[in-house]
């Protein structure tokens, strides 16, 4: 559905963010859209991408416009398209109607945007020219969140109120996002039997997306290279005998994002010592799961899950000691260096253009400890909360190299036993996580983790049974 078709319900659900907004912080504010970038010369851009607070409250992706929003009422300020972007882009709705379409309360040129400026609250966009756009506006300096004072910090709190728990409307677009990426994770490991290359999985999995007018969330990890976490390339060939970990999500067409990764054997057949560091991350994986339930710590899920995986990898004769003494002391991250997850909505790391100020409750800050560093969310759970849950295992050079980790290590890793697993790199299994009044909706389960069925599905045998 496109989504200048939306149904009459999401007014609805905009009008309540509005209201509940307003009950929030009672000041005007203004929020833009942002506008694209160029590439490389100014009429070739970069897809548009509106911004997540925008859209949360506007709820269509509209370019180089803004809102004021005021007691629950919201003003669209936005001109008519242009003669020579009709020609180029196509005939747009005018104004009106647009503004029809999300409930807003007027609708005025952005000539009239200085006169309704004054003391209003705003968010700093990514995008750096409209960033000075709204710099000129309001007449005024924007600061990093981080920095921000007054009514600016004000307004990041109010949102991070409204958005760390999701809406039936938003709901209803990240289950449709989630069930996109399974889909395309089920068309990568059906790629996987006859490619030849990363990128021609890469290729089948984003053409699902392509398919259902959905665009990657953000950039596509398909890659045998799984102990490099964000590796952007898919170059290489496929050979048998590897694992190829797939981190690819759908983004729904109203901004709303899925986050799925699953490690599958390019044979279709995992080998024993693949087996085995499989089975310890999906142990993590299940525990984690099936310990979130409302006010319990998230903080708490990542150590259950590092607990998990220090345990298994006792068990493997990896590493050498008690799991709680060994995650006491970071040696758990040798092999898992990242956090359990991250808050999912808007934004693949839901609201993380606000620095920590979302991922963190009031009065935490982030650890400088090796094991809790790049924890990106520590809240309680709450009931509406969508968080994902991905642990891994991975072998990064850099890490297991380190002269100084190494000597640090060096009686609780057995270094010996670890190289009989040179061919597992990285493994990492990831699903969206919803937090129900009583426990959770896993909104990727679709999707199978377990052995035999991913293994059912790399050798076509899932299909026909």
């Amino acid at each position: 559905m496109n989504a200048l078709d939306r149904p009459i319900s999401l007014i609805d659900a905009l009008r309540t963010r509005r209201q509940r907004l307003a009950e929030l912080i009672d000041a005007p504010l203004i929020l833009w859209s942002g506008q694209s970038s160029s590439r490389n010369f100014p009429a070739n851009k970069y897809p548009f991408r509106a911004n997540s607070h925008f859209l949360y409250f506007a709820g269509l992706p509209l370019e180089n416009v803004a809102i004021r929003l005021f007691q629950g009422k919201m003003a669209l300020f936005m001109d008519a398209a242009t003669p020579a972007s009709a020609l180029w882009h196509g005939e747009s709705p005018p104004p009106a109607t647009i503004a029809a379409m999300i409930g807003a309360d007027a609708v005025y040129p952005l000539s009239q945007l200085p006169a309704q400026a004054q003391a209003c609250a705003t968010i700093p966009v990514q995008d750096e020219q409209t960033r000075t756009w709204q710099k000129e506006i309001l007449g005024r300096s924007l600061l990093p969140l981080a920095q921000a004072k007054g009514q600016d910090w004000a307004l990041a709190q109010a949102i991070v109120h409204l958005r760390l728990t999701h809406d039936a409307a938003a709901l209803a677009e990240l289950r449709q996002a989630a069930a996109i990426s399974v889909q395309a994770h089920l068309a990568g490991m059906a790629a996987t039997r006859t490619a030849k290359t990363e990128a021609a999985v890469r290729a089948a999995m984003e053409a699902v997306l392509i398919a259902h007018q959905a665009t990657p969330a953000y950039t596509s990890i398909v890659t045998t290279q799984g102990e490099v976490l964000h590796n952007d390339r898919s170059h290489l060939p496929l050979r048998s005998g590897e694992l190829l970990l797939a981190d690819v999500g759908a983004e729904v067409n109203s901004g709303w994002a899925a986050d799925i990764t699953r490690t599958w054997p390019v044979s279709g057949k995992f080998s024993p010592t693949q087996r085995a560091i499989y089975s310890v991350v999906l142990e993590a994986h299940d525990r984690a799961i099936a310990a979130m339930r409302p006010g319990v710590e998230y903080r708490d899920i990542h150590l259950l899950a590092c607990e998990t995986i220090a345990a298994g990898l006792v068990d493997l004769s990896i590493l050498h000691g008690d799991p709680v003494d060994l995650v006491a002391q970071d040696a758990h991250a040798l092999f898992f260096p990242h956090g359990i997850g991250h808050l999912l909505g808007l934004d693949v790391h839901d609201m993380e253009d606000l620095g920590d100020l979302a991922g963190y409750a009031p009065g935490r800050i982030r650890s400088d400890r090796f094991g809790l560093g790049y924890l990106r969310f520590d809240r309680p759970l709450q009931s509406g909360m969508l968080v994902t849950i991905e642990p891994g295992f991975y072998q990064v050079p850099a890490l297991l190299n380190d002269p100084d980790r190494r000597a640090k290590y060096e009686r609780v890793v057995n270094w010996e036993r670890l190289a009989e697993f040179t061919d597992v790199r990285g493994i990492r299994i990831e699903d969206d996580v919803l937090l129900t009044e009583t426990g959770t909706e896993i909104l990727t389960a679709d999707l199978p983790t377990a052995i035999a069925a991913l293994e059912a599905i790399l050798t076509n045998e899932f299909a026909s049974k």
